[in-house]
């Protein structure tokens, strides 16, 4: 085989890292998560168990492969804001592009959502993933609210409410299998958020009074823990 043929076969194979989740894919759904081993998944890949963990820690980071990246780049769309943008718009900006992520691949991220379901752990290990993306879009609002009354609590409420309209949105598109506008159902997710928070886009007055958004406000004991307050807004906005 000549070093082009050979060029070529090795463009045509999938990344070590794709295929480890592909592997992983499989064989979750020909014997189901908790059967399926590392092993397994290394010897499906054609890889060593070092290739493995040079990607994932762990089993479960395997189900999750593009968080990280996803992480980096709204950490990174945060930090290149400048003092002119409105902060509620701009983590309502950033929630997008966790939307952008599922729906660069609907068909996995719909296979991921059914997986998810089916196992405690995963479940668990989603809702860390979350916290994570949470305390980003904070730590960029306490910074916006820094000197003014309460505003570490309105960042933090505020970043859990746009965490919940997102999650919310999102969970209704992947019951839909991927087939319905994931980007107008978190938007129209992520409006109730601004207009609570950022104020509506035009001034009230000018809008016609049949023609005015609920406002939703949901009421929570002081020093209910976060992941509270997200689930009363979630399911407030469910029923809404």
């Amino acid at each position: 085989m000549s070093s082009s043929d050979k060029a070529e076969e090795a463009a045509a194979k999938p990344p070590m890292r794709d295929a480890l989740v592909a592997a992983a894919f499989q064989l979750f759904l020909e014997r189901g998560y908790e059967q399926t081993t590392v092993d397994d998944i290394v010897a499906l890949a054609g890889v060593g168990r070092r290739s493995f963990f040079r990607y994932f820690p762990s089993k479960e980071d395997v189900v999750f492969p593009d968080h990280e990246r996803c992480l980096a780049d709204m950490t990174a769309f945060l930090a290149a804001s400048g003092d002119e943008d409105e902060p509620v718009r701009r983590v309502c900006d950033a929630a997008r592009l966790v939307l952008r992520m599922y729906a660069e691949n609907p068909a996995f991220s719909v296979q991921r959502y059914r997986l998810t379901k089916q196992v405690p752990g995963l479940r668990a290990y989603e809702l860390s993933v979350v916290w994570r993306y949470e305390r980003a879009l904070a730590a960029y609002l306490r910074a916006r609210f820094a000197g003014r009354p309460d505003g570490t609590l309105r960042a933090d409420v505020i970043a859990a409410a746009v965490v919940a309209a997102h999650n919310n949105a999102l969970r209704s598109w992947l019951r839909s299998d991927g087939k319905d506008d994931a980007g107008a159902a978190v938007d129209h997710a992520l409006g109730h958020v601004q207009e609570a928070f950022a104020g509506p886009a035009g001034p009230a007055a000018e809008r016609p009074a049949g023609d005015q958004e609920d406002v939703v406000v949901v009421v929570s004991r002081r020093g209910a823990p976060l992941w509270r307050v997200v689930q009363e807004i979630e399911t407030t906005l469910a029923r809404d």
